[in-house]
C-alpha cells in the first residue's frame, strides 16, 4: 500500500469517534489538539474522557453504535474491541465516501494515523501505513533528537514575516538563501536562547538589507567521555549543523562519524612535551578565523568543556572578539567512568562529598591542599592522573589517609576497551605499573571506590 501524505485541517469540524476506553482516548487527545469538533459513540467512557465531556471538550453519544453518527462527520474514527462491529463502521463510513481509520487493523483503514514530531506550527508526520507502528515509533524517537523545540517558534515567526520576506527577496534562490540564514543563523540562535524579541529585530533588519549578513559562530560542546550514547541531544544537533569542527586528541572517532560529513575537522589536541599555551593559542586563532568567515564552529572537548577543559578561558577570548558563541554541556568523566564502574561518587554511608582534581597542574598548586584532600568520608576524583600516581599515593598517606582506603582506576571509560583496577591506596602505583594502565583513565579514591568489584558491570576488571 502506497499512501498520499496529507495534513487535513479539521478545525471545527466534526471528528466521530466510536469506542469510549483507553486506545480511543489517546485518538482523541490528538484531535483535540488540532480543534476538532469530536464527538464519541460508546456505552462508556473513561474517567478521562467522561471529565473530557463534562467540561464539554467532547460530545457523548451514550449507547451502541448507529449509522446517523456518521451524519455530518468528516473523518471516522472505530477504536471498539469487537472486530465485526469495527467492519461494519468500515463500510458504512466507504459507503458514504468518509475517511476511516480502524485501530490496529490496517487492511480496514482508509487513513492512517502517524506518529508526530510536534514543533507546532511545523508537524512532521511518519507512517508505516499501519503496518509497523513501533518502526514508526522508533523514527519518529530518532527525529525528535535533530530538532530543537525553539523551531516551532522559528516557524511562526517566518510565517508572520511571508508576505515581507517574498517582497524583500522576490528571486526564489535569494529568498532560499534567506530562510537558510533565518535558521542557522543569529535569528534561528536567538529563538534557541528564548529572545524572541531579539529574533524578530535581527529579522526585521536583516529585511532592510540587501542580503542576509554573514555571521560566524563558535558552540563549546561536551562530546563527554568517548561512549557516543552519551552525547547529549543538542550536541548531536550542533555536529550535524557544524561548518567546522575543532576537535581534542581523546575525542572518539566514532563521535566524530556523527558529524555532517562535509564538515571541516580539524585536531587541535594538545599531547604531552608539546607547550600546550602555543597550542591554546592556535585554537583561539582557529575559531576567530573560521568564526569570522559566517562559518559554524564546534569546538569539540572531551567530557565536558568547563571541568578542566580551559573552556572558560576560551569563552573570555571569544567575548573579547565579539564572536558570539553557545556552551553544550557534556557528561564529564568523573560521572560517567563512575557510574560505568559501579561507584556511586556520593554515598550516605561513606562519602558525603566528592572532589573533582587535576593532578596535571600548576607547578605546588597542589601542595596547600593535601590536608583537605586526605580527609575521610569524602571522594577524590583525579583527572589527568596516571603519571602522579606515586605521588598522589605517598602525599594522601602522609597527611593522614590509611593506606587501606580502596581506589579505582577507570582506563577508556565508557569505551568498548575500558579496563577497570581497584585496589588499596597503599598498593596504587605497583597495581597501576603491573597491568601498564595508560592514560585516559579516571582515579577514583575513597570508600565509595570499594563497591566498584560487587558493583561493576562494564568492560573488563584485573586482577588485583
Amino acid at each position: 500500500m502506497k499512501l498520499f501524505p496529507l495534513f487535513a485541517d479539521l478545525s471545527q469540524r466534526r471528528v466521530m469517534v466510536v469506542g469510549g476506553g483507553a486506545v480511543a482516548e489517546r485518538k482523541i487527545n490528538s484531535l483535540l489538539a488540532s480543534d476538532a469538533d469530536v464527538v464519541v459513540g460508546a456505552p462508556s467512557l473513561t474517567d478521562a474522557l467522561a471529565s473530557l465531556a463534562t467540561a464539554g471538550r467532547i460530545r457523548h453519544l451514550a449507547g451502541t453504535f448507529e449509522q446517523s453518527w456518521l451524519d455530518e462527520a468528516w473523518l471516522v474514527i472505530a477504536a471498539t474491541d469487537d472486530r465485526n462491529l469495527n467492519r461494519r463502521i468500515a463500510d458504512l463510513a466507504r459507503a458514504r465516501r468518509l475517511f476511516i481509520n480502524v485501530v490496529d487493523d490496517p487492511e480496514l483503514c482508509s487513513f492512517h494515523v502517524p506518529s508526530i514530531v510536534d514543533r507546532a506550527p511545523l508537524t512532521i508526520a511518519i507512517s508505516s501505513a499501519g503496518h509497523a507502528p513501533v518502526i514508526a515509533r522508533r523514527v519518529r524517537e530518532r527525529i525528535e533528537s535533530l530538532f530543537d523545540h525553539s523551531l516551532g517558534a522559528l516557524t511562526a515567526l517566518a510565517a508572520r514575516y511571508r508576505d515581507a520576506i517574498r517582497r524583500g527577496r522576490p528571486e526564489l534562490r535569494a529568498r532560499r538563501n534567506f530562510y537558510d540564514w533565518l535558521i542557522d543563523g543569529p535569528v534561528g540562535d536567538a529563538m534557541r536562547r528564548q529572545q524572541p524579541d531579539e529574533a524578530e529585530s535581527l529579522l526585521s533588519a536583516a529585511l532592510h538589507q540587501t542580503q542576509a549578513p554573514s555571521r560566524g559562530k563558535v558552540v563549546l560542546v561536551g562530546a563527554g567521555p568517548g561512549d557516543p550514547g552519551l552525547l547529549t541531544i543538542k550536541a548531536l544537533r550542533a555536529l550535524n549543523e557544524a561548518d567546522v569542527i575543532l576537535y581534542d586528541r581523546l575525542v572518539d572517532d566514532a563521535i566524530r562519524d556523527l558529524a555532517r560529513r562535509d564538515a571541516m575537522q580539524i585536531a587541535v589536541g594538545k599531547r604531552t612535551g608539546e607547550n600546550h599555551d602555543a597550542t591554546q593559542a592556535r585554537i583561539h586563532a582557529l575559531m576567530q578565523e573560521h568564526a569570522r568567515q559566517g562559518r559554524l564552529v564546534v569546538r569539540l572537548k572531551g567530557g565536558d568543556a568547563f571541568v578542566f577543559g580551559r573552556g572558560g578561558e576560551e569563552l573570555a577570548f571569544l567575548r573579547d572578539q565579539g564572536i558570539d558563541y553557545e556552551v553544550v554541556p557534556g557528561i564529564t568523566a568523573a560521572l560517567a567512568c563512575a557510574a560505568y564502574a559501579g561507584v556511586p561518587l556520593t554515598h550516605r554511608d561513606h562519602a558525603q562529598s566528592v572532589r573533582l582534581v587535576t593532578a596535571h597542574c600548576r607547578e605546588d598548586a597542589l601542595l596547600q591542599d593535601w590536608p583537605c584532600l586526605a580527609q575521610d568520608k569524602q571522594t577524590l576524583a583525579f583527572y589527568m592522573s596516571v603519571g602522579q600516581l606515586e605521588t598522589l599515593s605517598t602525599q594522601l598517606q602522609a597527611h593522614g589517609r590509611s593506606g587501606d582506603t580502596p581506589f579505582v582506576i577507570v582506563e577508556n571509560g565508557t569505551r568498548p576497551t575500558q579496563r577497570l583496577l581497584h585496589g588499596k591506596l597503599k598498593d596504587l602505583p605497583s597495581l597501576a605499573q603491573r597491568h601498564a594502565i595508560v592514560s585516559p583513565a579516571m582515579l577514583l579514591i575513597g570508600e565509595v571506590a570499594g563497591l566498584a568489584p560487587n558493583l561493576n558491570w562494564f568492560g573488563a576488571t584485573l586482577e588485583a
